[in-house]
């Protein structure tokens, strides 16, 4: 990943940080699957407890510059300031950007109510359960486009490393495996 693109989110009194970010996001996943690509990664570089008002994009020149041609951002290109394709600074650290799943939430405890799995008892303890072992890491709100559904997508931040780890990107632009450039 020798290139980037920022993407600098700008927030006002009618357009808020969350939930402009959302939205870049959801038209970056989108521009993503219509690419149908697997080799363009994510970073927020300003990443502290919240991800903050950068989007960072990995990949090479030609996957970006394809990504650009598309014009994905639409309307919302007004909230935004984006940087030309650039070139990955020398001596960084290298990242993998993942997202994180509960292996307990609302979804999993319909389909144990449909399918009658659970009793009234068994549904207290799992919904306080379910609440003791909430995810704090830092997350987007996203509409699917297959389903219409509203998901949250909780982000992880790997140990940073010396070395680049190749590999394949998700729809959303993560991987559990493949690194970005941390900077």
């Amino acid at each position: 990943m020798e290139y980037y693109i920022d993407i600098e989110i700008k927030p006002d009194s009618e357009m808020r940080e969350s939930p402009l970010m959302n939205l870049v996001y959801n038209k970056f996943h989108k521009a993503l699957v219509k690419l149908k690509t697997n080799q363009i990664g994510v970073s927020f570089p300003e990443y502290k407890t919240k991800l903050g008002k950068v989007l960072r994009l990995h990949g090479d020149k030609n996957n970006l510059q394809n990504l650009q041609n598309l014009n994905w951002l639409g309307s919302i290109a007004g909230f935004c300031e984006i940087s030309n394709v650039k070139n990955v600074p020398a001596n960084v650290k290298y990242r993998a950007i993942s997202r994180i799943r509960t292996n307990m939430g609302k979804s999993k405890l319909e389909r144990l109510k449909r399918r009658g799995s659970i009793t009234l008892s068994e549904e207290k303890i799992y919904k306080a359960k379910m609440f003791s072992q909430g995810l704090d890491n830092p997350y987007l709100d996203l509409e699917s486009g297959s389903t219409g559904q509203r998901l949250r997508l909780f982000i992880h931040f790997g140990h940073l490393l010396d070395h680049p780890v190749s590999g394949v990107f998700d729809s959303y632009g993560l991987s559990k495996v493949a690194t970005v450039p941390w900077f």
